[in-house]
């Protein structure tokens, strides 16, 4: 080899691991937040924990209710108080999805959720009266959003966005995120998320879809799937952690608005991709709500990729999907 060949082979070599060795390193940040815990990967110079915070913050204090300083909350207590740009923009989407699947998600589900004991108040009475009664305070078209105030027709009717508020603290985050110029990340809250860009192995981000096995631990590691997703968010519901017996029976935590009593049907899982993961987060709730022929129904209707894990008459499992999700796995 010429002389001069060499001499342009290691001047390659150095500038190649000179540019390695420069390149911002993928660090994480976790913590606690809604209840449950956020996990966020991202390729950056700098640790971002403190302006990660400071946007999970503004939407504890603007969704959550369980902060009682929330301006959800002050809404459910019937307070006059003007709703802030995240709630007014999550409650137009909330109700524009909650047309869009016949009313099987609901943010007005809160209190039925409350009545079975899965939100944010105590248990109430279950039987056929009262749940009746709750009802007539029930329905997404029982709420309005005119002159920047919300309206009810009953000062009991109560909001819950906790199947939505996950899903856009994600993409708050992302958002955050990408403004800053960080063009490879991964943010997961709650098992919601938002996927960017590549790994620290040049490869789409791998997300698990757990095994639909009763988990009230939140243990459960058993995968049913994987996922391989890069500029997409993914959301999973399910009824296999949030559950609790009662005579016997098996009450799960969702609740359909539209009969107030917990859903009954075989559907166990419903992974949903979209391009905003709050819609992915809303939509994976209405799936479990609505059970998998609707579903499937839904997701032709609004061209949505959709993974279901289900059981059969003797306890098996199965899966079904849409056609466009077998590439986020195959």
């Amino acid at each position: 080899m010429k002389p001069w060949k060499i001499i342009f082979l290691l001047f390659l070599i150095v500038g190649t691991i000179y540019v390695i060795s420069n390149e911002p390193p993928y660090r994480q940040n976790s913590g606690s937040i809604f209840g449950t815990y956020y996990n966020i990967t991202y390729k950056h110079d700098t640790d971002l924990r403190n302006d990660i915070e400071k946007v999970l913050n503004s939407v504890n204090k603007s969704l959550s209710p369980f902060n009682k300083q929330s301006v959800i909350t002050a809404i459910n207590n019937n307070q006059d108080v003007e709703p802030d740009s995240l709630f007014t923009y999550i409650f137009t989407l909330a109700q524009e999805i909650s047309s869009k699947t016949e009313g099987t998600f609901d943010i007005t589900v809160a209190p039925l959720v409350n009545a079975w004991g899965f939100g944010f108040k105590n248990a109430e009475n279950t039987d056929s009266m009262a749940i009746d009664s709750i009802r007539k305070y029930v329905g997404y078209n029982k709420i309005s959003l005119a002159n920047g105030k919300i309206e009810k027709q009953h000062p009991q009717t109560m909001l819950d966005c906790s199947a939505i508020a996950k899903g856009y603290a994600c993409d708050l985050v992302a958002d955050m995120l990408q403004k800053k110029g960080i063009e490879n990340f991964l943010v997961e809250i709650g098992g919601e998320v938002v996927a960017k860009g590549k790994n620290n192995k040049a490869k789409a981000w791998s997300i698990g879809i757990n095994k639909p096995v009763d988990d009230a631990s939140g243990s459960n590691s058993q995968l049913q799937e994987i996922i391989h997703i890069s500029n997409k968010s993914m959301a999973t519901s399910g009824n296999y952690r949030n559950f609790r017996y009662e005579n016997g029976q098996k009450l799960s935590h969702t609740i359909d608005p539209r009969t107030g009593y917990p859903v009954l049907h075989t559907l166990l899982s419903a992974t949903v991709i979209a391009d905003d993961c709050a819609t992915a987060d809303a939509y994976a709730t209405a799936f479990m709500v609505a059970g998998l022929d609707k579903a499937l129904e839904i997701c032709k209707q609004e061209s949505l990729d959709a993974y279901f894990i289900y059981s059969d008459s003797t306890g098996k499992l199965h899966t079904k999907e849409t056609e466009g999700m077998r590439i986020y796995h195959r």
